[in-house]
């Protein structure tokens, strides 16, 4: 079950756009919610709170997150769910 505070923190990751395409030029991308998928286990999802807004492309597609995986994705792009995480919490002022 989502708390309303996860609801509205949640609602603010999402507004920031996808991370990926900001990092590439493009920002104000509109985002989906990735749940960080590393250290978890299979099938498992992380905290509401720790939440990467992506495009679909780079959440679901073959050069996303669910298309590389956790080891393809970092290999392609430099950084990894913990750099982006990172980039919420400075554009959110919480970090």
């Amino acid at each position: 079950m989502t708390t309303k505070a996860e609801k509205r923190y949640m609602s603010r990751v999402a507004e920031l756009g996808c991370l990926v395409c900001r990092r590439m030029g493009y920002e104000g991308t509109p985002a989906e919610l990735h749940h960080k998928r590393a250290g978890t286990g299979a099938g498992r999802r992380s905290s509401h709170m720790e939440v990467i807004p992506l495009c679909p492309e780079h959440h679901r597609g073959k050069t996303g997150f669910h298309g590389l995986g956790t080891k393809g994705f970092p290999e392609r792009y430099g950084y990894d769910e913990d750099d982006l995480l990172d980039d919420v919490q400075k554009l959110l002022h919480l970090g």
